[in-house]
Formats: C-alpha cells, structure tokens, sequence
C-alpha cells in the first residue's frame, strides 16, 4: 500500500467552504465597518442592542465554514485529529501572557500552522482555537465572533504566502516573522473596531462621532489605537517575531513530517503482490 510521498501539501478549499468563507467574511467586514459610514442622524451607540444578534449570525456562520471543510476538503480523522492538538495547544499557550503587555505567544503558533496546512486549514484552525481558548478563560462574549474571525483571518494569511513549496530556511522565517509582525497590528486594529463602535460620546476626541464623517471617524480610531493599545499591539508582535525565528525551524519541521505522515488528501493505492 503506498501513498503521497515527499512535500507536504496544504489542505484545500472547496467550493462550498470558499462560498461559507466569503460570506462571513463580508459579514464580519460589515459588521466592523458600519460605524465609519454611519449617517449623521444615526445614534451609534443605540446599535450595542444589536450584539447578541451578531454574536449569534457570526458564531453560525462559522461553524459553517468548519463543517463545510471538513466534510468536502480532505480533512479526514487524521487531520481532525491534528486540527485538535493544534487548538489545544494554542488555547493553552494563550493564558500564558494574558494581561501582560501583549504576551501572547499562541499567535506564532498560528502563522507556522498555517504557513504548512495552508490558507483553507489555517481559518479554521484560528477560528477553533480562539473558540477553546475563550471556553477556557471564560472570555465568552459579544467579541467572541470577531476574536475567532480575526484569528481565523491572521492564520488564513500565513497560507496565502509566497513561496510555500520553494522557499525554505532562513528568507521563510524572515517571510513569517515579518507577516506576523504586521498582522499582530492588524489583528488588534481588528478587535479595536469591534469595541470602538460602543465607546460612549463624552466629548473626547477618540469617540465615534457620526457628524464627523467616514475620514473625520478614522482619524477619531486612529487616536483611539494609539491611545489604548499600540503597546499592547506591539508587545504581541514582538513576542511573534521572536517566537518565529527562535522556535519556528523545529515547529516548522514538526508539523511538515506530521502532515506528510498524515498524508492529508493522499489516495491510498494497493499494489500488487509480487511472485
């Protein structure tokens, strides 16, 4: 009986799952980024009622996009088991920093996760992870959809790279650790637009202010990041950066030699015996 021999392949998208993606994806942007389009005569404030109702659209949808992958990208025990132990172990380092300037070490995890298995296999993944995560510190709320689409988007991109048959050694790791230096941000300016949009109208020049326009509102959550959490964002992208280059060559030829046994998406042939 022989399989797919050499490289490791990541795990593919189907239709459907691409469809679920997509979806989401629009949902999630809109739901974020309505508060810079908000009409003048709109209160923003009176849209917080709405949270439980998004809470609950976005959670849906994304355990959509799960279960569309598994049942029509190759994601077989072998990978649901491998989906499984990742999770868990990102769920578990994540506790490690919290409340300490941004220490999170889970996020290389991530990118190296889904630099090997690919775009399809790294939404999901950061999608569950911050999903047991949240389970596991208790932090089940409002924000909970959007931390599980942010992670699910940060580790999408890690398998969107260049170069993920070709380029390997040192110009991989730089490749990962600078993508994980700006998608810290990225996924920290995301979860800024989430809470952004309740903070109250005291005057303050930070406050969303719908008489101030899409540009006026901008600069408003500009001042916002940079007031609250540029160091939090930054101490997360460090910590990522330092992570990759230290630990990424072992955790990187760990997860290649497990995919390749795992021989996600391999058609299993059988040969005949010879006389």
């Amino acid at each position: 009986m022989t399989g797919a021999q050499g490289q490791s392949r990541p795990i593919r998208l189907g239709p459907r799952s691409i469809a679920a993606l997509a979806l989401v994806s629009a949902v999630g942007a809109a739901a974020l980024g309505w508060p810079f389009l908000a009409l003048p005569a709109s209160q923003v404030s009176a849209h917080a009622q709405d949270a439980p109702w998004l809470f609950t659209g976005l959670l849906i949808l994304l355990v959509a996009i799960v279960a569309a992958t598994i049942s029509e990208s190759g994601l077989g025990p072998k990978a649901v088991a491998m989906l499984g132990v990742l999770a868990a172990t990102g769920a578990a380092l994540r506790p490690l920093g919290a409340g300490t300037a941004g220490i999170e070490p889970m996020f290389f995890l991530m990118v190296l996760s889904g630099r090997v298995l690919g775009p399809g296999f790294g939404f999901v993944l950061g999608s569950v992870t911050m999903f047991a995560s949240a389970l596991l510190t208790g932090g089940v709320g409002p924000w909970m959809p959007f931390q599980m689409l942010s992670m699910g988007w940060f580790t999408m991109g890690a398998g969107l790279l260049p170069g993920a048959d070709r380029l390997r050694g040192r110009g991989e790791l730089f490749l990962l650790a600078g993508y994980g230096f700006l998608a810290a941000f990225a996924y920290g300016t995301v979860m800024n637009m989430q809470g952004w949009p309740y903070l109250l109208r005291d005057g303050s020049n930070i406050a969303p202010d719908p008489e101030a326009g899409p540009l006026g509102n901008l600069a408003r959550f500009a001042a916002y990041c940079l007031a609250t959490s540029l160091g939090w964002d930054l101490g997360r992208a460090l910590v990522t950066v330092v992570l990759t280059l230290t630990l990424g060559p072992a955790i990187l030829k760990a997860l290649r030699r497990a995919t390749r046994r795992a021989a996600f998406e391999s058609a299993v042939t059988f040969e005949a015996p010879t006389r």
